[in-house]
């Protein structure tokens, strides 16, 4: 069962459950226990034992993610709690003209925090969501919003963790220079050019298409706050706080999360920025921010009585409380990842071969890498994972002399790994997208994947392009046609949805 084409199988189970019951977390149990019986020829009992291996492992390398994100969410809680939030929102409906404007503003937030995926969506989200609120917007759109100025806007960044990413999944010892390569593959990022210009044309056009249009006008008419989230909503404010005590911890867990970043990269020991940011452990740069800024609130809120020492107090219950979907759905996904790894079921190298063995072709190797990246991310919701795979393989398929068929067949694997990332349900940037937003997690993963969807079918055309012509530019413009096609019906059949009054 291992590295054969039944490795593929968990990941099929977990989505197909998730999407037909809408019961992700049994999706996701079911998932990871049916690949543990694969890998275990079906003994019962080392599958359970495997099962629970596998969780303590990923967990265990991931703690500080967990930790980091319900640290946000007593952070998030105490400024609700002290006023801050309700203050924001009255001056948000004062100042902000519509929803279109809210959701710009959304935009423009979630691309200028490009250092992370991770920080971006829990960030825009907490800013926010009492904007988008205040004005029904769904927070599926949102989500949606959120995620796509996530993953897309990393993944072009020079100066974030994901460059890093892609330059450590080069082979070792290659001749390749990773950061040149990654600066290179920028313009050929099809899909997460296109998914910049698609947000942009969704917001600015005010017109939504398939699931989406009919979440949006629901919210419109009442507006929905997901079943899982209510709770954490109940609590009334109690204290007196201003916006400058909302706009302070953010600021405080801003510039905290960059320099953990920078320092676990080794900026004190004379690193540039740029190497710092490539060599950074994201996840504790992340969790020292929030913790700062957490002892920074306390600080900020208990000596001036914006909330009573106990009101402070209680918000550690509420802001775990707030997380426990995220939280619950990142370890159960970090699981079914694991079970799919190499050390298992090793899926990436079935995967790794199929493509090994079927590149004969030159002109096709753009698109065959585009696609095969798309379904790898999505089937194991895991980006990184997918270079790591992929990228070696044209490396030693193409070789470091024909650099233009090399950044372009690279940027098909980084297009596509963004793209099945995007999409997929047990995807952790999309998982945090839903958190961040506070949507429900499969309410954001089915009205997003028709946008993924529309986008990656000319980001497709755009890379047959690239491979017929061997000019990463023509694709770009094949891409931006198919894709203003598309807009342009959608402007002509289809009535504004998320109108402003």
């Amino acid at each position: 069962m291992v590295e054969s084409v039944w490795s593929i199988l968990p990941p099929i189970i977990t989505i197909v459950l998730a999407l037909a019951t809408k019961e992700v977390y049994m999706s996701l149990l079911i998932g990871i226990f049916s690949g543990a019986l694969l890998y275990t020829n079906f003994n019962v009992i080392e599958a359970i034992m495997t099962m629970f291996d596998v969780l303590a492992d990923k967990v265990g390398g991931n703690v500080n993610i967990l930790v980091f994100l319900v640290i946000l969410g007593i952070i998030v809680a105490a400024i609700t709690r002290s006023g801050a939030t309700r203050a924001y929102g009255e001056w948000a409906a004062e100042n902000i003209k519509g929803r279109r404007s809210a959701m710009l503003l959304t935009a423009v937030l979630g691309i200028v925090i490009f250092i992370d995926d991770y920080f971006n969506c829990l960030t825009v989200g907490t800013v926010m969501r009492p904007i988008t609120d205040k004005f029904k917007i769904s927070r599926a759109k949102l989500a949606y919003i959120i995620d796509a100025t996530a993953a897309p806007i990393c993944i072009l960044a020079p100066v974030s963790s994901w460059a890093a990413a892609v330059g450590s999944s080069l082979p070792e010892n290659s001749e390749i220079d990773g950061f040149s390569l990654f600066l290179q593959t920028i313009p050929f990022n099809l899909y997460a050019l296109l998914t910049m210009v698609f947000m942009v044309f969704i917001i600015a056009s005010q017109r939504d298409v398939f699931s989406m249009a009919a979440y949006v006008k629901k919210n419109q008419e009442h507006f929905i706050v997901p079943k899982e989230y209510r709770d954490s909503e109940e609590e009334a404010p109690l204290g007196n706080g201003r916006i400058i005590d909302l706009i302070l911890p953010l600021l405080v867990l801003i510039a905290a999360c960059v320099y953990g970043m920078l320092y676990t990269g080794g900026i004190n020991e004379g690193k540039t920025i740029a190497d710092a940011f490539a060599d950074c452990d994201s996840s504790k740069g992340l969790v020292f921010g929030s913790f700062t800024a957490f002892v920074f609130t306390a600080l900020l809120y208990l000596p001036r009585r914006v909330i009573s020492f106990k009101s402070f107090c209680e918000t550690f219950v509420q802001g775990f409380k707030a997380m426990t979907p995220a939280n619950l759905i990142l370890c159960f996904a970090w699981t079914l990842s694991g079970i799919c790894s190499d050390k298992y079921l090793n899926l990436g190298g079935y995967v790794g071969m199929l493509v090994s063995a079927n590149t004969d072709v030159v002109m096709f190797l753009p698109v065959i890498f585009f696609v095969v990246a798309i379904i790898l991310a999505f089937a194991t919701g895991t980006s990184w994972g997918t270079f790591g795979i992929l990228i070696p393989i044209a490396v030693a398929v193409i070789g470091p002399n024909d650099a233009n068929m090399l950044a372009i067949t690279v940027a098909a694997i980084l297009s596509g790994a963004v793209g099945g990332d995007h999409a997929s349900p047990i995807s952790d940037t999309t998982i945090l997208a839903s958190a961040g937003a506070q949507c429900s997690h499969l309410d954001h993963v089915s009205t997003q994947i028709p946008y993924v969807l529309i986008v990656a079918s000319a980001s497709f055309v755009g890379y047959m392009v690239d491979g017929y012509t061997m000019n990463g530019w023509y694709g770009l413009a094949a891409a931006a046609v198919i894709l203003a096609v598309v807009m342009a019906i959608i402007c002509a059949k289809v009535k504004p949805v998320d109108v402003d009054h």
